[in-house]
């Protein structure tokens, strides 16, 4: 299965920091058995939605992965990029994400991430935070495989 994970911050786009997020999730990625590229795309509207959809209609992966601009600021506009391109929602993986968020911090309230379904493509918002990433993976992953089935039939 191919997947995608997609790395949304101006300052790494810019080259002004190290990507840690990105990374921690593709390592999951290709440890659950998925082959598996890394992109990275400012805090711009329109060019995440122009990176989402070229991954899930033109290069057909099964995966696309998020992480980084779901928090509360103003530069944070992951979810509705998002929500502008899917045909349908998936909300189990962004109300599961959040509610393993929230038992590991108060914190975990404030990611505004989503998830739904392009043409045959799962998209999943993730924090940007390597440790929210590590938390959240293991109740995403175990679904992934069913998950694939199901869009195959789509």
């Amino acid at each position: 299965m191919r997947a995608a994970v997609l790395t949304i911050s101006s300052s790494i786009a810019r080259g002004e920091g190290e990507d840690a997020s990105g990374p921690a999730l593709v390592d999951l990625c290709e440890k659950a058995g998925l082959e598996t590229t890394h992109e990275v795309v400012g805090d711009d509207r329109e060019q995440i939605k122009i990176k989402l959809m070229r991954l899930a209609d033109e290069q057909g992966v099964r995966f696309v992965f998020t992480t980084g601009g779901t928090g509360l600021t103003p530069d944070d506009v992951t979810p509705e990029a998002t929500r502008d391109v899917i045909d349908r929602d998936a909300p189990g993986y962004a109300e599961s994400i959040r509610q393993e968020s929230r038992s590991h911090t108060p914190l975990g309230i404030l990611t505004r991430g989503v998830s739904g379904i392009r043409g045959r493509t799962l998209i999943i918002n993730f924090p940007g935070s390597p440790k929210s990433i590590g938390q959240s993976w293991p109740v995403v992953e175990p679904t992934l495989k069913h998950a694939a089935a199901t869009l195959e039939r789509a």
